[in-house]
């Protein structure tokens, strides 16, 4: 059998499941890469790379294939990624729910999945519950007289993100900055602020340490071996992350801006 990186992957990953040993646990063989994961870190935009020019699916998927990733770590629960997978090998479609509304995932990632080789792990920490649970809480706070300044201070950093973005919200060159980054921070200050206690683990503190927690774990399954890896995530949360891949030695964060040169 021709060794791949990705036959890398699935070996230590077979290896660790059948030892009962964690996955950084298992020592390389011989003929396998070790050294500092590269890491690219890519905001999507959603729904929004169907109609933006500048950050069109066309775009990204240059970008995917210019990061020549071994893993791409994605905003797909860990029970639904399986099933995504699935039904794309059966059909050639992505059809499980939480995942098509991603056209990052269903025009872009799976199908290139069958041309390039890259693994696809999954990074979100959401679940319907949680959804459900934060759009309920945001709608009594929304409605509760009490709290109409916390609403009004939420509503008006929302409003000051879109003039700060000046018509820069699709530029994928923009997207990938600091100064982007400390925007949406701006913007969603009042939210972590004042609504996090009411939003439990949909919180904007607690869900994105829920997503960091399964991108460290994809992280770790790769670690010391050398090999490329991707995260896409909504660009909002992209702060997020760095935040916590600053903390990793193992690491090597690379500059997302050159994908897009």
């Amino acid at each position: 059998m021709t060794f791949t990186r990705r036959s890398a992957i699935l070996s230590s990953m077979a290896a660790a499941i059948s030892s009962s040993l964690p996955l950084s646990a298992c020592a390389p063989g011989p003929t396998k890469p070790s050294g500092t994961t590269r890491l690219h870190v890519l905001g999507a935009i959603h729904s929004r790379h169907r109609t933006s020019t500048k950050y069109s699916l066309g775009v990204l998927r240059e970008a995917v294939r210019r990061a020549k990733p071994d893993v791409i770590i994605t905003e797909i629960p860990p029970d639904r990624l399986e099933a995504a997978k699935a039904g794309f090998a059966k059909t050639g479609a992505v059809t499980e729910p939480r995942t098509k509304v991603f056209p990052e995932y269903t025009d872009v990632i799976f199908p290139l999945s069958r041309e390039m080789d890259f693994e696809i792990l999954a990074g979100a920490g959401w679940t319907q519950a949680i959804a459900d649970d934060r759009r309920e809480a945001l709608k009594q706070i929304e409605n509760d007289p009490a709290r109409a300044q916390q609403w009004a201070e939420h509503l008006a950093a929302r409003r000051q993100y879109s003039v700060e973005l000046a018509g820069r919200g699709d530029d994928p060159k923009f997207i990938h900055t600091a100064d982007y980054d400390a925007i949406v921070e701006r913007a969603q200050t009042p939210y972590q602020r004042y609504f996090d206690a009411d939003l439990g683990p949909g919180g904007w503190t607690k869900i994105n340490r829920a997503h960091n927690d399964l991108i460290n774990l994809a992280l770790d399954s790769i670690t010391g071996k050398g090999l490329r890896a991707l995260v896409t995530f909504g660009s909002w949360h992209k702060y997020m992350i760095a935040r916590s891949m600053a903390a990793r030695r193992d690491i090597e964060l690379l500059d997302t801006r050159a994908l897009f040169d």
